[in-house]
């Protein structure tokens, strides 16, 4: 089975889960200011390291350097912007998780160490012998 559709399917399962549970333990008011209070501090501070990865960015572009880690790190801050939006406690903390510099960098090295990357071989020649014809000569194709 698709891993993207076995995760549509099991998120909303688990957020539903953990909403019962954690509601159920603290209450139903409680749980639903906890579901506001994360989302809009969470966005706060997504905005936030947001505008510290583009003036990192820039810094980079500065120095001649390519700025890779603070485009992906700025992807990883606006997916975590989104799964703090959504409603749930899971969406949260890994929201919170992609968020927070020193997790974001363990959570990408991670990541690069699982993705392998093939060298890529040079083969854009092909080889043979060629011969300068004069425009009077009478080999000329």
């Amino acid at each position: 089975m698709n891993s993207i559709l076995l995760s549509i399917i099991l998120v909303p399962i688990i957020e539903i889960y953990l909403l019962i549970k954690i509601g159920s333990q603290i209450g139903a008011m409680t749980t639903i200011l906890l579901i506001f209070t994360t989302a809009i501090v969470g966005i706060y501070y997504a905005r936030y390291e947001g505008l510290n990865t583009l003036k990192s960015g820039f810094i980079q572009l500065s120095k001649n350097e390519p700025p890779a880690y603070e485009v992906l790190s700025g992807a990883a801050i606006a997916f975590a912007a989104l799964l703090l939006i959504i409603p749930g406690f899971m969406t949260d903390v890994i929201g919170f998780l992609l968020i927070f510099p020193l997790s974001r960098k363990t959570i990408f090295n991670i990541f690069k160490k699982k993705i392998k990357f093939k060298k890529k071989q040079n083969n854009d020649f092909i080889e043979g012998d060629y011969e300068d014809i004069e425009d009077n000569d009478d080999r000329k194709i």
